[in-house]
């Protein structure tokens, strides 16, 4: 008869852990969206407010029965990341009304730097994906602060705008928003831009489905794309916070690590020449897995949208300048 190995036989790497440090509306979202994925078999919250993640570890394990497959559950500090293979960052000041995403980055530069030389020093050695915003400078921050390589320093960057985006369009197109094949890029802020000229509706462009049927009009996509980049702003005059949709948002990056999927995903990727921008986070496709980001996909660009996306890099590079100004 074998035998059943008892928990202290298990080798650890067998074992998924994820961590997500800050416990507030973004990172409880996701948690609670994570616990039921059955992408790991620990999750780990961290918080400066360590009863409040003791409250959020105690009602989601309360749920636990009713999950997939068994996942444990706690409220632990930076020493539980020593054996994390993911942690996610969402600890940061939130957007209120009438700021901007940019409005927070000295404030929000300060704690991310912080977490993350905390979290360096429990010897961590994984993948770290980043929410906090405004979360292209927050990526690179984070990224500088680790050491760690780029290809493992992941920001959420426009994976959202892109969810938004295809929602929209789906709604107007009247398809799956699954089956609306459209990038949102750039900046995860004022400056991000939809890349119209690589995009795919019913498997045609959009010069072609406005060609062939005169109730689709250019006018009616660019009233979307405004909708898409203010979204935020509608959500947080409405309710305050904006943090479900992330929280999908950011299962859907765990889950193309954790399982290897091979997808490409619009993440905030640190550049290296690619799109003819360097030393810069910012929301681009790229294909993600087991290793992180594998690969960053260049898509074809229009002139006009080329020159978005490097007003999308400045933008970027002014925050940055704000919070590691050049020596």
């Amino acid at each position: 008869m074998t035998r059943i190995p008892h928990k202290d036989d298990i080798d650890p790497k067998d074992i998924t852990r994820i961590a997500v440090i800050g416990a507030g509306w973004v990172g409880v979202s996701f948690a609670y969206q994570l616990s039921t994925a059955a992408l790991c078999e620990e999750l780990v919250l961290i918080d400066s407010n360590h009863a409040k993640a003791e409250g959020e570890a105690m009602d989601l394990n309360h749920g636990i029965s009713f999950a997939p497959t068994p996942v444990r559950i706690w409220a632990g500090d930076y020493s539980d990341c020593k054996d994390a293979d993911i942690v996610v960052i969402t600890a940061g000041a939130a957007q209120k009304l009438g700021q901007t995403r940019m409005d927070l980055v000295e404030q929000n530069a300060k704690v991310v730097r912080t977490v993350t030389q905390d979290l360096m020093k429990s010897g961590f050695d994984g993948i770290l994906v980043v929410a906090t915003n405004p979360v292209d400078v927050m990526a690179h921050v984070a990224w500088k602060a680790s050491g760690l390589p780029k290809e493992r320093v992941i920001g959420s960057g426009t994976v959202l705008d892109t969810a938004r985006l295809r929602y929209k369009l789906g709604d107007y197109f009247e398809l799956s928003p699954r089956n609306c094949h459209a990038y949102y890029m750039g900046e995860h802020g004022d400056t991000g831009f939809v890349a119209w000229n690589n995009a795919r509706i019913y498997g045609k462009s959009i010069d072609e489905l406005l060609a062939e049927n005169e109730k689709y009009q250019f006018e009616d996509l660019e009233s979307i794309y405004t909708d898409v980049r203010d979204a935020a702003y509608q959500i947080i005059e409405y309710k305050s916070a904006a943090y479900y949709a992330i929280g999908v948002g950011l299962l859907r990056i765990i889950r193309s690590i954790v399982r290897n999927e091979n997808s490409v995903v619009t993440i905030g990727a640190h550049l290296e020449g690619e799109y003819g921008a360097s030393d810069v986070h910012i929301g681009v496709p790229a294909l993600i897995d087991r290793s992180g980001i594998r690969k960053i996909i260049e898509i074809e660009l229009t002139d006009e949208e080329q020159q978005k996306f490097d007003a999308s890099v400045q933008a970027i590079k002014a925050g940055i300048e704000k919070v590691e100004p050049a020596s």
